[in-house]
């Protein structure tokens, strides 16, 4: 199919929600207990709508990228439905002013909507858009900063659910406080299964390194973002320092970033954001940057377009699966045995509970 035989962009809508999470997370800067959303409706010329999900952490960034999105549709609208062409006009178009932070959850949920739009007019998933095939991806469940008996309990029913992997942010005020944590999360599912932590950039480099060697023995799978995200000299000197794996990406924006990282060799491992590294056509780009480099790549959230992307990436690791939203989707991402495995669907798998949109309408 050429250019010139695409469909084009018509129409953008967006709606914006806040949906109530079953269980809070409670992480070492605050407690999560709603998922903030702006829903994107890109419709084509033949009819195809494509849907994204862009998640802005807080009510109070919400408008604005809601208010950017449709501020800039006049810039997409009349375009072919040709993601990476459409990509990179925005980039090129936002340079001066930056396509991180609020532009770029905008500009990134434009495109996973574009990708999930051309997959449906194909009829295909995104993984046979791309020319891949359906393979399991292994799933680990989240366990927030709750504490000894709360951090065993979850993960004891995320073990239960057949989950391989759990993963539990720490950062208490000692590090005996923190093994007293994974201990108890070891004795309450057995030695099986795979433990990661999770320090959410709490600690200065050399403090990390103190504490990490105290939890060298503890066989964790990794150690994730133990200083600041953008501390590419401190993760470095971090990684030399201990034997566990360093993990890091969620918070970096578009790969820039991740060649920042690779250059510094601040992470052992990698798990990119699909919104924060620019979407679909974002992950492509780290995927193969990844792979050239021989580096372990999971997700951060967005499991459900996440786990396709996995499928594509010839690195995968593991995929971090969410619940957070739920809620709002007809068919949720579904896991079995500890793993993922897609069965038919059509784009990245979204499918609006208009229902559910209106009940929780921001």
């Amino acid at each position: 199919m050429t250019r010139s035989t695409l469909p084009t962009i018509s129409k953008i809508q967006i709606r914006t929600v806040c949906v109530a999470m079953p269980n809070p997370h409670k992480t070492a800067s605050g407690v999560v207990s709603e998922s903030p959303l702006v829903l994107t409706d890109l419709i084509a010329s033949d009819g195809t709508v494509g849907h994204s999900i862009v998640f802005t952490y807080t009510k109070a960034a919400l408008k604005p990228t809601a208010d950017f999105i449709h501020g800039i549709q006049d810039l997409v609208v009349g375009q072919p439905l040709a993601p990476r062409f459409v990509s990179l006009a925005l980039e090129n178009r936002f340079r001066l002013l930056g396509t991180q932070g609020l532009v770029g959850m905008a500009l990134s949920g434009i495109d996973m909507a574009l990708w999930d739009a051309l997959a449906k007019s194909q009829g295909k998933s995104l993984v046979h858009l791309l020319g891949g095939a359906e393979k399991p991806v292994s799933a680990y469940g989240a366990v927030g900063f709750d504490g000894v008996a709360g951090s065993a309990r979850q993960a004891e029913a995320w073990a239960k659910q057949g989950f391989k992997g759990i993963k539990a942010k720490i950062g208490y005020p000692s590090v005996a406080e923190d093994l007293e944590v994974i201990r108890a999360m070891r004795s309450a599912i057995g030695p099986e299964v795979s433990i990661m932590i999770d320090y959410n950039q709490c600690l200065r480099p050399q403090e990390a390194i103190n504490r990490i060697h105290r939890l060298e023995d503890e066989g964790l799978t990794w150690i994730e973002e133990p200083t600041l995200a953008h501390d590419y000299a401190g993760h470095a000197q971090i990684a030399q320092a201990v034997r566990t794996p360093i993990q890091c990406g969620e918070n970096w924006w578009g790969i820039l970033d991740m060649q920042h990282a690779i250059d510094a060799q601040a992470s052992d491992y990698m798990m990119p954001d699909v919104m924060k590294i620019g979407g679909v056509t974002g992950w492509l780009r780290a995927a193969e940057l990844a792979h050239a480099k021989g580096i372990l790549l999971s997700n951060h959230l967005w499991p459900e377009v996440s786990a396709q992307l996995l499928t594509l990436t010839p690195t995968a690791h593991w995929l971090e699966y969410a619940d957070w939203w739920n809620p709002i989707l007809v068919d949720p991402l579904q896991v079995k045995d500890g793993t993922v495995l897609h069965d038919g669907e059509l784009g990245t798998g979204l499918i609006w509970n208009e229902s559910a949109i209106e009940k929780y309408a921001a």
